[in-house]
């Protein structure tokens, strides 16, 4: 009963604070400078100064050759809705707009924030499931592995090599993989795509055929995904492991004639998981947004890529939509952790929580 006392008061204590999230960065694109108002004035002044059917578009919308009229400045505002109260816009956007994913977007034509961000959806969950999965996979057993034979020769390399990786920052990883492997620089290996996530097919492909050739084009990027991952999550799990390997309950276990093997795969590894599934939370998140960097120089159409396009241009509108689905998954998967720290140790009491 506390436990689901502490799941509904967790999930009331989810609304207001997605409130003040969202209410704080909403605030934020109206009062900032250089807001889709600014950037189309900019746009039209500088068609103004092209002469030919450049003046005659500045015309039309009422401009000078240098100026731009108040009129003008002022529909533009109603346009986009900047003419209500800040308590208006904020009502219409979280309501009416639906997180703002109803509205038209401020830089692409035609075309809704909904829209932009499900054509990218498919892309950041298929990057970001392969490395969560991928992650996990390799740095569970490895960090196990160190643990078993800590300060033993494998330790010791695989040490040095997480760290390696933990040290490259994943732009530059990012680059010296497209350079070495992706024919960019002459005499190196051409062994993988310059970028993009599928091949042009003459035919249909096989559904084997369509697997294979996004294997190939997400190598790379999965791998600039998670190298920076390794270090933490494997030094956690091996730190875990250790501290409870060298617990009491784990040589009580052993002197009443437990194997060691028994101690530690029976009652050690259970409770090792616990710090582990603290990062199940981030990783939910980041399975949907992605990483903008990364997505940029492998030229991949995900939502991280979407949100750096939307805040170059001033597109408030994807952008506060992208905000919205990412600060949903991250309260969704804080509450995640909560609920597997419940799975792993039932020992775990929330009632003073």
């Amino acid at each position: 009963m506390e436990r689901l006392s502490y799941i509904v008061r967790r999930l009331l204590l989810v609304i207001p604070t997605f409130l003040g999230i969202t209410m704080v960065c909403f605030a934020l694109t109206r009062f900032l400078p250089g807001g889709p108002v600014e950037m189309r004035l900019m746009r039209m002044r500088g068609m103004s100064g092209h002469g030919g059917a450049g003046e005659a578009a500045s015309a039309q919308a009422g401009l000078g050759m240098n100026t731009v009229s108040e009129q003008y400045k002022q529909q533009l505002n109603q346009q986009f809705g900047f003419d209500k109260p800040l308590h208006r816009q904020y009502w219409d956007w979280l309501v009416t707009n639906r997180m703002g994913m109803m509205l038209p977007s401020y830089d692409v034509p035609n075309k809704t924030a909904w829209e932009l961000v499900k054509s990218r959806i498919p892309v950041s969950v298929w990057f970001g499931a392969a490395s969560f999965f991928l992650t996990y996979l390799v740095c569970i057993p490895l960090g196990i592995a160190k643990a078993l034979k800590h300060r033993q020769l494998f330790d010791a390399v695989s040490s040095f090599i997480v760290f390696v990786a933990y040290a490259v920052p994943a732009f530059a990883l990012a680059m010296v993989l497209k350079m070495g492997l992706c024919g960019t620089v002459e005499g190196l290996w051409d062994v993988f795509p310059l970028g993009g996530v599928s091949s042009d097919f003459d035919l249909p492909p096989t559904a084997w055929e369509w697997f294979c050739d996004r294997a190939w084009h997400m190598a790379l990027p999965i791998c600039c995904y998670v190298a920076g991952s390794f270090a933490m999550l494997t030094l956690m799990m091996k730190n875990s492991l250790l501290d409870q390997i060298s617990s009491d309950y784990i040589r009580t276990v052993i002197a009443k004639g437990g194997t060691r093997r028994r101690a530690i795969w029976l009652h050690a590894f259970r409770n090792a998981l616990i710090p582990v599934a603290t990062g199940l939370g981030s990783m939910l998140s980041f399975m949907f947004v992605g990483s903008i960097i990364i997505e940029n120089i492998f030229e991949i159409p995900g939502m991280g890529r979407l949100s750096f396009d939307a805040l170059v241009g001033r597109d408030y509108a994807v952008f506060l939509a992208l905000l919205a689905l990412t600060a949903s998954f991250s309260l969704i998967g804080n509450l995640l952790s909560d609920l597997i720290y419940m799975v792993i140790d039932p020992r775990i009491d929330f009632s003073k929580k």
